[in-house]
């Protein structure tokens, strides 16, 4: 195996350059998912008395909101319920985790390959194995994360459904007689869409530096095409 000589020329050709893309695009999917904390609200107020207090119920990822239970100011009661006993609805931890844990293995993918190209370029390129292998792992993940990033835009439609004004409803409590319930607000849940905008740009990355990985495979080697192109093959030994 040969040593390690940095050469950067790889980063300014599309495969190296795209490749740096594909790493920080990664982390803005990851982060901008991963690192997000809301919380929604509602006004309790009861016929019988003067009592009218804001309630609320915090959510974050991995967002399990069938854990996200309300609280009260203090820690008391509203209208004689104890809202800690309810909870928000829905379990959308499976595709959140699905959707940050690839990007986070994306991530140091593109580490990896990044120094297999800025540091053993003859080795990478030199090797059918390896240049065989990065393309292989580039379809997959384009597909991965298609299916990653159309599961997570999914259930972030459903969490805002969740933890929006139809909680009103939703809540048996609110519905009992003597207890009027109206929805105040919900954290903005803009950096949730980032996320989602982030997953399908880095799909389209992939994709398209596919046919840049391809080129350096065997399939794609001016020695399989020279032929075809005018050049002369190498001489056959007598």
């Amino acid at each position: 195996m040969s040593s390690f000589q940095l050469n950067l020329n790889p980063l300014k050709e599309p495969l190296g350059f795209i490749k740096v893309l594909e790493w920080i695009a990664s982390i803005f999917a990851f982060a901008t998912c991963g690192g997000f904390k809301g919380k929604t609200e509602i006004q309790v107020s009861c016929t019988a008395g003067p009592e009218n207090k804001t309630i609320t119920a915090a959510f974050g990822y991995p967002f399990r909101l069938n854990e996200a239970s309300f609280q009260a100011p203090q820690g008391g009661n509203v209208c004689g319920v104890d809202w800690k006993n309810y909870v928000l609805i829905g379990d959308y931890s499976s595709s959140a985790q699905f959707y940050v844990t690839f990007a986070v293995f994306v991530f140091l993918y593109c580490i990896a390959a990044l120094l297999l190209y800025v540091g053993y370029t003859n080795l990478y390129r030199d090797s059918r194995k390896l240049t065989m292998t990065d393309f292989v792992i580039t379809i997959v993940v384009t597909f991965l994360w298609l299916v990653s990033t159309s599961a997570w835009a999914k259930a972030l439609t459903d969490i805002k459904a969740a933890t929006g004004s139809s909680i009103v409803q939703e809540l048996k409590t609110c519905n009992v007689q003597g207890v009027m319930c109206q929805f105040v607000s919900v954290t903005s849940m803009g950096s949730l869409n980032v996320s989602v905008i982030f997953g399908f740009l880095n799909m389209i990355l992939w994709g398209g530096n596919a046919w840049f990985v391809y080129k350096e495979t065997s399939f794609h080697s001016p020695s399989n095409t020279s032929t075809s192109q005018g050049g002369i093959p190498p001489p056959t030994g007598i």
